[in-house]
């Protein structure tokens, strides 16, 4: 009989958690997330190793394809949402297949991690490329579903990430890079939103973050390709302007105005006063680097605040 998970084993701190007070509840739950941030630290160099796959695949103009059943699909949905607002991403480039289907978002859709040939489908529907990178994300690490499509896509040549929560996994032996996270069993045995949960979490932060970074899409540690798409997004786009150039909210209003609502172009004007259209093609000429622009033309990079 195969060894049952860590992520599946009960935990011994939490045996008598039906008895416990709210107050203990919450004390152990909280001593317990403490193995996440450990967990994620002793993964950091594969989680590099990561970045370095998903920022080589986008140079390619391949995807990031994520894949996953439950808890674990669904975060990789928000991550994968959440990257064209923030970073600039064409939606079509950042993707998620989830077990069940997109209804699975809101409901659990029981079964469907099981199905291995549904997600051969899916990925075969995208027309899946040899310089696109799936990431494939089971707390277990034995998800039929995702298995299967890190086992697909590396027959088909693409680069594969394992995400997991358990060593010497099935999904980890499949992937180009296994990033396996020992968070150990959960307080509330086999739930895996818990700890496992947060720390796929954590990664997904970590991964997207730190490659769109190094595809020039931040500068400083600022969000230059922000979509500007309601008022809060709008107000985030001007005070970027402001804080990279250190003009005044009048000037900065003015600048992001010329350059089309374009961050990344306003922030080159206000640091070099090229024009709109200068601006604009030195960030073609560099990947949409303002590190880079700035850097060509001279200007030291920084903010030069106004007393």
């Amino acid at each position: 009989m195969r060894e049952l998970p860590a992520t599946e084993q009960r935990n011994p701190a939490s045996a008598r958690l039906d008895e416990m007070s709210v107050e203990s509840i919450l004390c152990l739950m909280n001593e317990e997330d403490q193995r996440v941030t450990e967990a994620v630290g002793e993964a950091l160099p594969q989680i590099g190793a990561a970045v370095r796959l998903l920022v080589e695949a986008w140079r390619s103009g391949g995807r990031w394809i994520y894949v996953g059943a439950g808890t674990s699909g669904r975060l990789a949905a928000l991550d994968a949402a959440e990257c064209p607002p923030t970073f600039g991403a064409p939606p079509e480039r950042v993707l998620t297949l989830l077990a069940g289907g997109t209804s699975a978002a809101a409901q659990s859709v029981e079964g469907a991690e099981d199905d291995r040939t549904a997600a051969i489908r899916a990925l075969d529907g995208l027309a899946l490329h040899p310089d696109d990178v799936v990431i494939g994300l089971a707390a277990s690490g034995r998800t039929p579903y995702a298995v299967s499509a890190v086992e697909h896509a590396s027959e088909v040549g693409c680069a594969t990430v394992g995400i997991s929560n358990n060593a010497g996994s099935d999904l980890g032996a499949m992937a180009s890079v296994a990033i396996e996270l020992n968070t150990g069993p959960e307080v509330l045995t086999g739930s895996t939103r818990l700890k496992a949960g947060t720390s796929q979490k954590m990664v997904l932060n970590m991964l997207s973050t730190a490659a769109f970074t190094r595809l020039g899409k931040v500068y400083e540690n600022l969000m230059v390709d922000v979509q500007a798409s309601n008022e809060k997004l709008k107000k985030r786009a001007l005070r970027i302007v402001r804080e990279a150039t250190g003009l005044p909210e009048g000037k900065a209003d003015v600048l992001l105005r010329q350059a089309g609502g374009s961050v990344k172009t306003a922030v080159v004007m206000g640091k070099t006063d090229l024009s709109p259209g200068d601006a604009s093609r030195l960030l073609e000429t560099t990947e949409g680097s303002v590190r880079q622009v700035l850097d060509a033309s001279g200007a030291d990079g920084r903010a030069s605040r106004e007393p």
